[in-house]
């Protein structure tokens, strides 16, 4: 097979059926090209979206829930409807000891509060949290550090800010650590600055204090605003939230049916939708991409049977001096998969000129859609084999025909 390959008349049979029916050819070639173009097209953007959902929530661990109180609907062990639930540190330990599944639960707490620096303030919010934040939330340091043990353990007044907070109160070039901000008049030192993230869950997370800090500064006490519960990645996140929630409802003494008392934000269940339809859409893609493929080599399968036709007397000649029926089929089944990988070949070209286009246009800057629109090595490949596999498949309908007509008979065509 690999001499027939190699051999020069074999390529020269295949250009001379081509330069016969040009126009014929090209015309069924678009079929196949504009499958594998699609293919590619829409594979690479699917992998954009993908890339830029996972940079919007890159610094989550996504297999988390939010979870605070709000006020009770039922009546319950001589409490009224309308309780305000106000969480505890000791509900999340409770929660960390007590469900399946748990990693981390972190506490969290926040207040307004007026920043100033010399001449320069603003109304930002401030938020107490415990080193575990950078675990499940990474901040993406600029200068300095997070929040460590020795903060919490010490009480220290000390303060990350994000990038859009150091734009309001510094001077461009300024060094902020070691410098420092007043909090509600009590002076802060500026141990980290990390980036403005591209999503937060709620407020704007730009200001972070020792969570022992703030419990002090406003008089806290045992009291938290909202835990953030991260389970494990065996775990489902949907279950650890609903038994966190039924724990809860035990420690506070409401009512099982109660769906009000507690609010919560399932990420793990949001991301779960959107990876789903991101499968769904790269599902999709393979389907119509392939049933285009299929449409296009049927094209060229249609041709090759007209341009049987048109060589019988050819193919007679050639039985009449000794070919046998596989060097027939041989030949036609080459030249089908000549066509098909000429066609897919410059639908992979076009298709990437395409991702470069989408990449260009949308992959630029904080906001962009679509993030480095690409396809992987592998899918070329699998997209190569496909076209062979189908060109062969479909050269041999042609292939069969051609050898299914006696050689007199065949040469008695006119």
């Amino acid at each position: 097979m690999l001499k027939f390959l190699l051999d020069r008349d074999t390529w020269q049979e295949v250009f001379d059926s081509f330069n016969k029916n040009k126009l014929r050819s090209i015309l069924t070639m678009v079929g196949v090209w504009w499958g594998i173009l699609l293919l590619i097209g829409l594979l690479g953007s699917a992998r954009g979206l993908e890339n830029s959902f996972n940079r919007l929530f890159g610094s989550f661990a996504t297999n988390s829930v939010f979870i605070w109180g709000q006020s009770t609907s039922k009546p319950f062990k001589g409490f009224q409807e309308g309780k305000q639930i106000q969480l505890t540190l000791t509900d999340a330990k409770k929660i960390e000891e007590n469900i399946e599944g748990i990693e981390f639960v972190v506490p969290r707490n926040i207040n307004e509060a007026l920043i100033v620096r010399n001449f320069l303030s603003g109304t930002f919010r401030v938020y107490g949290d415990y080193p575990l934040l950078d675990q499940v939330q990474k901040k993406k340091l600029i200068h300095g550090r997070f929040i460590n043990q020795n903060d919490i353990d010490d009480n220290k007044k000390v303060v990350a800010i994000s990038e859009d907070i150091y734009k309001q109160l510094f001077e461009k070039g300024e060094m902020p650590i070691g410098e420092y901000i007043q909090i509600n008049s009590i002076n802060f030192k500026v141990i980290g600055m990390f980036e403005t993230g591209n999503v937060n869950m709620g407020p704007s997370a730009d200001i972070h204090i020792p969570f022992t800090t703030f419990q002090q500064i406003y008089n806290q006490g045992d009291r938290i605003g909202w835990m953030m519960i991260t389970g494990k990645p065996e775990f489902d996140i949907k279950q650890i939230e609903e038994d966190s929630k039924l724990l809860l409802k035990n420690l506070n003494n409401v009512h099982p049916n109660d769906k009000r008392a507690f609010g919560s934000f399932n990420l793990g269940k949001e991301f779960a939708k959107i990876t789903g339809f991101l499968t769904g859409m790269q599902f999709l893609t393979w389907f119509v991409g392939i049933a285009t493929l299929i449409a296009g080599v049927f094209a060229i399968g249609n041709i090759l049977l007209i341009t049987v036709k048109e060589r019988t007397k050819e193919i007679g000649v050639r039985r009449a001096l000794g070919a046998t029926p596989f060097e027939i089929k041989r030949q036609i089944v080459v030249e089908a998969v000549f066509l098909t990988l000429v066609a897919g070949i410059f639908g992979i070209i076009t298709g990437g000129w395409i991702l470069i286009g989408l990449d260009a246009a949308f992959g630029q800057g904080d906001d962009a859609t679509i993030v480095n629109a690409s396809v992987s090595i592998g899918v070329v490949f699998i997209s190569l084999i496909i076209l062979v596999i189908l060109g062969t498949l479909i050269g041999l309908i042609p292939a069969f025909k051609a050898t299914s007509i006696k050689p007199i008979e065949a040469l008695r065509e006119e």
